[in-house]
């Protein structure tokens, strides 16, 4: 167990983010896990160890369903953060057994494979839409005019949010997403509670409505999803649409935007991927979630002592899985450093495992199908005319803009 500085491990770093691979290499290098002061977490950067971990019932998202915070040994939020926490915690990612078996339950009676497949024309038809929209502009900012508005338009269809209401669901997201980066500022601690309090208003006044007049949407699903007369109850409704929203676009909009940055850093493999569309891509949006996923990290509460590698983590620390460094461990993939879009042999663990497996797997694969694939066809010499930046978030990582031009 190594306690020294995880070696160049410095999550706010432009530079780290940039390119935060060598330091992974070198976590892997020092040992299983490592202990990092500044958040007070075990770094775990091995993929057998993480992959192993994200199934072992000793951890959870969450202690508070055997603990309180003072038995836990750790501090209780601000109660000015409550509103956050109370949409957070309702939701499946932050949610344990048994509560967590009974939503999962409910919400996969309403959020079916058949209701995912029913979606893939209206997918196409809004990827088709805005890549030619992007196209007859000559280019532009790839994450503002594909990457972002896709997932929402297409989340937003799916619970019946109405057109002219969708420009807010992104600010809200993005604003609550701010709470889950390592040691949240209190500015971005009152913007996250703000758009938990507006959002969540917004989402009980839709609910009312649907229970009024129920559509062929998700919300309405969701009112009448039961087992065994057990239903959903109406903060439970609110969390797991917020939860569809965030997660359902975050990975999506970031696996496009750092997606399309690596092709363009890679020409021999975009070349091969024009050359072969239709035959390359499923394969190919499954290298690129591995090569640079867009969630780095992926924490758990230590709820009974643990061993990671002759390390013996005690119960009430934090992990720091590291999903970029799993992605990249040799012991598993086969040159994991370079790209390779016909990747067949690839379980990486960007949609996670165990039982917070993610519920929406299969829709943000449709959508990037689709999306990679309608700029493919319409815009066959799309290339980069400005180096991006990245945005300053570490364990959701992705760009600020990519522009580019067709």
């Amino acid at each position: 167990m190594s306690i020294a500085p995880a070696p160049a491990f410095d999550p706010w770093q432009r530079a780290f983010i940039a390119d935060p691979y060598p330091a992974y290499a070198g976590l892997r290098a020092q040992g299983p896990v490592t202990y990092f002061e500044p958040t007070g977490q075990w770094l775990v950067p091995h993929y057998d160890d993480v992959r192993a971990l994200l199934r072992d019932r000793r951890l959870g998202r969450t202690y508070l369903h055997r603990f309180t915070h003072e038995e836990f040994g750790r501090t209780a939020p601000p109660a000015a953060h409550e509103p956050f926490h109370t949409l957070n915690g309702n939701g499946l990612l932050d949610l344990e057994a048994p509560d967590h078996t009974r939503i999962r339950r409910l919400v996969s009676l309403a959020f079916t494979p058949r209701t995912v497949e029913r979606l893939a024309p209206t997918i196409t038809r809004l990827a088709e839409d805005l890549v030619a929209g992007f196209v007859a502009d000559g280019g532009g900012d790839l994450v503002a005019a594909v990457a972002e508005p896709l997932p929402v338009a297409v989340i937003a269809e799916m619970l019946g949010v109405p057109e002219a209401d969708r420009p807010l669901l992104r600010p809200w997201s993005s604003a609550i997403c701010g709470m889950f980066e390592l040691n949240p500022t209190e500015e971005t601690a009152r913007r996250a509670v703000d758009a938990s309090v507006e959002f969540s208003s917004y989402l009980r006044g839709l609910i009312a409505r649907r229970r009024r007049d129920l559509g062929d949407d998700l919300i309405s699903a969701l009112i009448t999803a039961h087992d065994d007369e057990d239903r959903l109850t109406e903060q439970e409704m609110i969390s797991t649409c917020v939860l569809l929203l965030n997660a359902g676009h975050e990975a999506t909009v970031n696996t496009t935007a750092n997606g399309w940055f690596t092709l363009f850093r890679h020409p021999a493999e975009l070349a091969r991927l024009r050359a072969d569309p239709a035959g390359l891509l499923p394969t190919a949006v499954e290298e690129l979630l591995r090569f640079d996923t867009p969630l780095q990290m992926f924490e758990r509460w230590v709820l009974d002592d643990i061993e990671v590698g002759g390390a013996v983590i005690p119960r009430g620390s934090e992990v720091a899985l590291l999903f970029g460094s799993a992605h990249r461990d040799p012991a598993r993939f086969d040159r994991p450093d370079v790209l390779d879009l016909g990747r067949t042999e690839n379980p990486h663990l960007a949609f996670g495992a165990g039982i917070h497996y993610c519920l929406g797997a299969p829709l943000a694969r449709l959508e990037l199908v689709a999306s990679f694939g309608a700029l493919l066809r319409r815009a066959p010499e799309l290339r980069l005319t400005t180096e991006p930046e990245w945005n300053p978030g570490y364990v959701i990582r992705g760009l600020r803009e990519l522009l580019v031009e067709v």
